[in-house]
């Protein structure tokens, strides 16, 4: 129990982290995006920054928060049928869909580490970063995600015990 207890406290930090960067991007992407619309209609001065600096936005927004949803349980999943199984049945389908969570997440992590690696040296136009900043999010975001889904595993099975 002492590493569960461990893992909690570690994902407990890193849930708050990725809260605070999603809901940073969130309201970093409202203004960009309003800025851009008065520009555009306004004062016909559409601002070329806008769309790059949007997109890693909404990357992150939708990375973080899948991970944070993972935190919580409350992803995707087909209830309905995993209700109508016996005890056992119950048990066996979540602990197969947090494997497969976990092997999701290392999946993306090694495409996404592969293709950062590969566009380190190339820029994204405009902004000047380098191309793996669209890959470093999701590579964050996949270690999240094997965190969390293997905190909810440890817990079921400390569920099992006591």
């Amino acid at each position: 129990m002492q590493s569960m207890s461990l893992l909690k406290r570690i994902n407990d930090a890193f849930a708050l982290v990725l809260t605070l960067v999603a809901a940073s991007c969130l309201a970093t992407l409202t203004v960009l995006v309003f800025y851009g619309v008065i520009m555009r209609y306004v004062f016909n001065n559409a601002p070329d920054f806008v769309e790059p600096i949007a997109l890693l936005m909404v990357v992150a927004i939708a990375m973080f928060g899948a991970a944070l949803k993972v935190r919580e349980g409350g992803h995707i999943g087909l209830d309905s049928f995993v209700e109508r199984l016996p005890a056992g049945g119950k048990r066996a389908a979540h602990v197969l869909q947090k494997l497969c969570l976990i092997a999701f997440a290392v999946v993306i992590f090694i495409g996404c580490f592969d293709m950062a690696e590969t566009t380190f040296g190339d820029r994204i136009p405009i902004l000047g970063l380098p191309e793996a900043v669209r890959y470093w999010i999701p590579i964050v975001a996949s270690v999240a995600i094997a965190l969390f889904a293997l905190e909810r595993l440890i817990g079921l099975f400390a569920q099992d015990a006591s």
